[in-house]
């Protein structure tokens, strides 16, 4: 099933798991590591049927390695028919962005159906949130920005790295979506886990209240540069052209690290059934044939968490998937359908 409802926080930094192993205590309970959900392979009709949706959420994340088509950005969004578009809420999160309005490019592929309610820009990581048009502004209470630098080439629009983050509340849900880009190269694995720790204590932090509860729904999407390990280049790629990547699932670094109770501890993502997303020729679907010739992998994510609350909220997944379809970037672009309802316990 493709529900979930996860609990726990991200482990403080210094600690394993969030704190110390005590003797005889196994290691499930000392973490949960990444949940993995399926996909429920329908489309969710939020707004009418007995299984409605409070909220249908369409992420996308795409690192765009500077380069922006007005085309792509549309078939990101749901094709240029409107009534294809199946969610209410929009979150597309960009890194390595171009130095060109990209929510006017949005706003223009959205027509008349959609509209920015927010955006976070720190250079060349770029996040916007868009809702209907119709009902958005007597449904937003809240909307809040904040970013955060993680170094890397700063001096270089389009790699910097870090995040940006919204927290909005509509309808009466609170949410954080987060765009991210972490440290790049295979080895590098320390550092994107410090920099996801780093980013999730920083973010909203300055005007914080130490009694508020957390939102109901945290998301993180982006380039989180974790890599496939362990395996040699020329079997990983023989695996994906015999469409058998779900057996590299093994040893990709984010689910390794989670697992170990390092790194986005309690939250869920869909099932990597998708080809990895990097790194690929420009303007092809071959992977990397440079002198570099990297292992493909899964660098694009998107992550959820749903905290417990007085409310009992569900986020059942509807499709996670790559967008296999744009070949502008080196990267492929990463979508998925949240859809979150709220049940009484009475």
């Amino acid at each position: 099933m493709g529900n979930c409802c996860c609990t726990a926080a991200v482990p403080a930094a210094g600690s394993v798991g969030g704190r110390r192993r005590r003797r005889g205590e196994s290691s499930s309970r000392r973490h949960r590591g990444i949940k993995t959900v399926d996909v429920e392979e329908y489309h969710c009709e939020f707004s009418s049927g007995d299984q409605k949706s409070d909220i249908c959420i369409c992420v996308v994340t795409w690192n765009m390695n500077g380069q922006v088509c007005y085309e792509d950005l549309a078939e990101l969004v749901g094709s240029h028919n409107a009534k294809e578009r199946k969610y209410e809420l929009l979150v597309v999160g960009l890194q390595e962005a171009p130095r060109r309005n990209i929510a006017r490019l949005l706003q223009a592929a959205l027509a008349n159906t959609h509209m920015l309610l927010g955006k976070a820009i720190m250079q060349s990581l770029q996040l916007y949130v868009f809702g209907p048009c119709r009902s958005s502004e007597l449904l937003l209470t809240e909307v809040e920005v904040d970013k955060r630098s993680v170094g890397g080439c700063g001096g270089m629009a389009r790699r910097k790295k870090g995040a940006v983050a919204i927290r909005i509340n509509y309808k009466g849900i609170s949410m954080v979506f987060i765009s991210c880009h972490l440290a790049a190269h295979a080895g590098k694995v320390k550092e994107r886990n410090w920099e996801s720790k780093d980013i999730t204590h920083s973010l909203f932090s300055k005007n914080s209240n130490p009694y508020s509860r957390p939102a109901h729904l945290t998301v993180w999407l982006g380039d989180l540069n974790y890599r496939i390990q362990g395996i040699d280049n020329f079997p990983v790629r023989k695996l994906i052209h015999n469409d058998l990547q779900s057996m590299l699932t093994g040893n990709d670094q984010l689910l390794q690290e989670a697992e170990r109770g390092r790194v986005f501890d309690g939250f869920c993502e869909g099932t990597l059934t998708f080809k990895p997303t990097y790194k690929y020729d420009t303007g092809s679907s071959n992977y990397d044939t440079s002198h570099k010739v990297r292992v493909p992998s899964w660098t694009d994510r998107i992550l959820f968490k749903i905290e417990e609350r007085d409310e009992k909220m569900s986020a059942n997944l509807h499709s996670y998937e790559s967008v296999d379809g744009i070949d502008s970037s080196d990267h492929k672009p990463v979508r998925a359908h949240l859809c979150l309802r709220l049940t009484d316990d009475k």
